[in-house]
């Protein structure tokens, strides 16, 4: 099965190596713990409130900062950890990672009041707290997930085509470094963007449970490098120069068109909801009166009801396109949960929209803005 699959390059461990692999999300979450409590961050007030305050949760941001110092660690190897190794041990990695999740899980659930627990699978699944704090609100869990995650993304794409390019020197697949520079500028616009990801769906409304535990720091981490998990030990796919370059180009240019989308629908909506009235990007806002709240119905937001996964689903393609081996199934692990994600996700929201908004206010975004994700398709 495993050389079938065409990863058994991944299990070529020794035992001992095996060990180290399985531990080393657990080094590495703590790692992360460290520096992000040690380096300086600015202070700034969410959308969330806290509910025995009813204030705003103040959130200590350092994400780009953090992501520069673990980066350097790695790519020096000042741990002595090989540049390759977080793609080598990927697989017991990710073993060890869902272990340490696991148990993160349970601390967290059973930590909260018993009457929080009474659907465990849901508390477990789910979880039944949304936010919580470290080290007397100095670090804050769901920033502290997602910068980690994020990074160790970034990390394992580097690896990844590291090893790559250990074992194919000049007649690498240029392609497997641009995925890895994807992700590497991904991460980086992320970061430098990570207060706008506090008025995001996942800020407000996710439970931290093992979903969202295993989500970011193993999946997110882990998992969303795996095309290169079959893909780093293929050559150059010999397309061609004219071929390649138009490949490279195209994907290229695509990535910024789904990178934009993305990110710009963020923008606008942290934009709205701190400053109402501001215009944003020339474009002068326009919105649906809803009680108390708004829904913008211009810029991004007018063009589908949850544009902002248009652009997701986008890069979801590029990233395996651009490796250049179009029907290998490798190259599209990372692509078919992003696909399925969105799908869901969009479903998800829109009955939090409705619930948040009510069915009339909804109801006239929907009839204004006809489509869901994909003008004009879907």
């Amino acid at each position: 099965m495993i050389e079938f699959l065409g990863i058994e390059h991944l299990f070529d461990l020794s035992p001992t190596e095996k060990i180290l692999g399985f531990f080393t999300p657990l080094i590495v979450y703590a790692a992360f713990l460290l520096v992000q409590l040690l380096l300086p961050a600015r202070k700034v007030a969410g959308y969330v409130t806290n509910p025995s305050t009813g204030e705003p949760i103040v959130y200590h941001l350092n994400g780009l900062i953090v992501f520069i110092v673990m980066v350097t660690v790695w790519w020096f190897e000042l741990t002595g950890m090989p540049r390759d190794w977080f793609y080598r041990s990927s697989i017991f990695a990710v073993m060890g990672g869902t272990v340490f999740t696991t148990i993160f899980t349970f601390i967290t659930i059973f930590s909260q009041p018993k009457e929080t627990r009474k659907n465990p699978i849901k508390a477990f699944w789910s979880g039944n707290i949304r936010e919580f704090t470290l080290f007397n609100g100095r670090i804050e869990s769901k920033m502290f997930l997602y910068i980690t995650g994020g990074t160790i993304l970034a990390i394992n794409a580097m690896s990844g085509a590291w090893y790559h390019y250990q074992l194919f020197g000049e007649n690498s697949n240029p392609g497997v470094f641009l995925f890895a520079i994807f992700f590497l500028v991904y991460i980086i616009d992320y970061c430098i963007h990570e207060r706008s990801t506090l008025y995001t769906f996942d800020l407000i409304h996710e439970g931290i449970g093992f979903k969202l535990y295993w989500g970011a720091l193993v999946i997110y981490g882990w998992a969303f490098a795996s095309p290169l998990w079959g893909l780093a030990v293929y050559p150059d796919p010999e397309l061609g120069s004219f071929w390649m370059g138009f490949l490279l180009v195209g994907a290229s240019v695509l990535f910024l068109v789904g990178l934009g989308i993305s990110r710009g629908s963020n923008l606008q909506k942290y934009t709205f909801k701190r400053w109402p009235e501001r215009s944003f990007m020339g474009i002068k806002p326009e919105y649906i009166e809803a009680n108390d709240r708004k829904i913008l119905v211009t810029g991004f937001w007018g063009i589908a009801r949850h544009f902002n996964y248009c652009g997701e689903l986008i890069l979801a393609v590029i990233f395996a396109l651009v490796l250049g081996y179009f029907t290998n199934l490798w190259a599209w692990t990372y692509g078919s949960f992003i696909i399925g994600f969105c799908l869901r996700r969009e479903r998800t929201d829109d009955m939090h929209c409705e619930e948040k908004y009510g069915s009339e206010a909804w109801g006239e975004y929907r009839r204004r803005v006809k489509h869901r994700i994909i003008p004009g398709i879907y």
